[in-house]
Formats: C-alpha cells, structure tokens, sequence
C-alpha cells in the first residue's frame, strides 16, 4: 500500500496538531505529514490519496503557506486522487466565513474523488462556502470554541474515510 499524503498549513500550530491526531487515529505508518510550506507539485502530485487541511484566515482566506502554493496546485492533476478536506475555522468570531478555506480548496481539487463530507450538526455559524446541499465538504474544526469535540469528530471523520483511503 503506498502512503497517503497529510499536507496541511498551519499559522499557530493548530491545524497541525489536528493533522498529527488525525494520523494517530488512522495509523501514522500510513501516512506522511507534509507542511505545504515545504512541499513541491512533484512531491504533491506522488500520492494518489491525499488529506489537505487549512484554517481559515480574515474574510475566509487560506492560511498564508496554501496562498503561496494556490498557483502549484493549478500544475496537479486530481483526476485520478482521491482527496479528503479538513478546514478549521472559529465559528463564532467568523461566522459568515466558517472554514471557507476547505471551499478555497475544494475548488482546486474538483476533479478528484472528494471523500469525507460530513453533517452541519452541532455547529453554530451563519455562513460558509464550505457547505454544498446541507453538509460541509469535508471536517470541519473548531479548536477556539468546541476543541473539546475535535477528537471525537476526527475518530468519527477517520471511520468514514478509511474504506475510500484503503485502510
């Protein structure tokens, strides 16, 4: 079985730690971490199943090291990957843009099989690009206001994806 690539991009640390939890539950020897800042279309383009996370800065922009690789992702072709999506937000001083960065990144990946969508239960925004017919296109985090539920989202989150990653 060939590694599934974990590339996030992480400002204050947090999206990591979520990644780094992420690959405990699913079995770390399955997967490699890559911080976008670090990675090149070669590496990126390897893996044929991918995990891509990224908060949500400002008016619901990527975090800072996925906008400067926003232009590389256009070189990669996702038609034959399959992608889950994590996105991590703060629902509650950003409620309009509620991890938008998981919609930035949905666009840029459309052509692979997108995996892991999840239900809007048990979150409290207004708004968010992330939400395509009532669900979010991939997990959605909060580690301002509900860090108490991530780990019990990323077990769950883990079992869905599993079958649709080969694990």
């Amino acid at each position: 079985m060939s590694k599934i690539g974990i590339i996030f991009g992480s400002d204050t640390g947090n999206t990591e730690d979520v990644v780094k939890k992420l690959a405990e539950v699913l079995g770390e020897e399955n997967f490699d971490l890559i911080d976008v800042a670090n990675t090149n279309v070669a590496e990126f383009s390897s893996y044929d199943k991918l995990i891509l996370a990224s908060s949500t800065w400002g008016d619901g922009d990527l975090q800072a090291d996925w906008e400067l690789f926003e232009e590389e992702l256009e070189e990669i072709n996702f038609k034959d990957k399959t992608v889950a999506l994590i996105g991590l937000g703060d629902q509650e001083g950003y409620e309009d843009t509620f991890c938008n960065s998981m919609a930035l990144l949905h666009e840029k990946v459309s052509e692979a099989k997108i995996i892991g969508q999840t239900s809007i239960e048990g979150y409290e925004f207004s708004e968010s690009d992330a939400v395509i017919d009532g669900q979010f296109i991939g997990l959605a985090i909060d580690e301002m206001n509900q860090d108490d539920l991530t780990q019990g989202r990323l077990e769950k989150w883990a079992e869905q994806i599993k079958g649709d990653l080969g694990l």
